[in-house]
């Protein structure tokens, strides 16, 4: 990382705040851009784009780095910022991004961390922390000795069950394959097959990213539960079957960002240093 003495934060939310944060205690000159928004956080301090751009060696931009495919995803700043004149700005700079595929255009020195290994399953536990917080704030009773369906068991769901374990839930996990339900057995959950839900459950917790819960589904297992649907859009419960069936069900996206900025913009970080020792950048 010889070549990288300083990052360029710009647009985003407190994650990327953290994340600058950290880099600097880490000794890296970290100038911030698209925060007006927030005046002075963490002492940092936003700084001109143009100014931020001439003074950094690399740039560290939202996840997602945009959300209509034309401008940069930078809630708390004053003005829009368009992407195609940031670029022209960077020029051939080094550039780390979430969902790179939200670009208009492909750029060789653009890197994606959000697609890392490391940062998915880095991303299990303030993910899993923040369902349970939803739970916590959506469902009537408490959490403890309430029945709970995990469908999946992948980086969240395993992390998710095991939370929910120790919060005293009776906890059935769901999976596709006979591998994994061993591991759920194993793990000393109820095992069942994703394909074959059954039973009644106060809380449904899904993290698997295509249609799961459709009306079938959700009247067969969901008639008196809490539904919270942590895939990535279009999710996986069929949102207008739930409201006709007077099911509660809330998609709870981005909860990283939401419930943990601090623990995710060093997760974020980190992922950026990876990939410039890897690209050796």
């Amino acid at each position: 990382m010889d070549n990288i003495s300083s990052f360029g934060i710009i647009g985003g939310d407190k994650r990327q705040l953290y994340c600058g944060k950290s880099a600097i205690d880490d000794g890296y000159g970290v100038y911030i851009s698209g925060f007006e928004k927030c005046g002075t956080m963490l002492g940092l301090t936003d700084s001109d784009i143009k100014n931020t751009i001439r003074n950094s060696d690399a740039f560290i931009l939202p996840l997602p780095v945009s959300k209509d495919g034309l401008t940069l995803n930078a809630p708390l700043a004053d003005n829009i910022i368009q992407l195609d004149e940031l670029f022209e700005m960077i020029g051939d700079k080094p550039v780390f991004c979430g969902m790179k595929t939200k670009l208009p255009f492909g750029r060789d020195n653009v890197f994606d961390y959000s697609i890392r290994e490391e940062f998915a399953v880095a991303n299990a536990v303030p993910t899993s922390e923040g369902a349970v917080e939803t739970a916590m704030l959506e469902y009537d009773g408490t959490v403890n000795n309430s029945k709970c369906l995990v469908a999946g068991y992948g980086r969240i769901g395993r992390v998710l069950s095991d939370i929910l374990s120790g919060l005293g839930a009776d906890v059935t996990v769901s999976a596709r394959n006979l591998r994994d339900i061993e591991f759920i057995k194993a793990r000393g959950f109820h095992a069942v097959f994703t394909n074959n839900l059954t039973g009644k459950y106060d809380i449904i917790f899904n993290t698997i990213p295509c249609m799961i819960f459709d009306s079938h589904t959700l009247a067969k297992v969901a008639s008196n539960a809490l539904v919270i649907d942590l895939a990535s859009m279009p999710g996986g419960v069929d949102f207008n079957s739930a409201e006709r069936l007077g099911i509660k069900a809330v998609h709870a996206l981005s909860l990283p960002g939401k419930v943990a900025p601090k623990t995710s913009g060093i997760i974020i970080k980190n992922a950026v240093y990876n990939i410039i020792r890897e690209e050796k950048l």
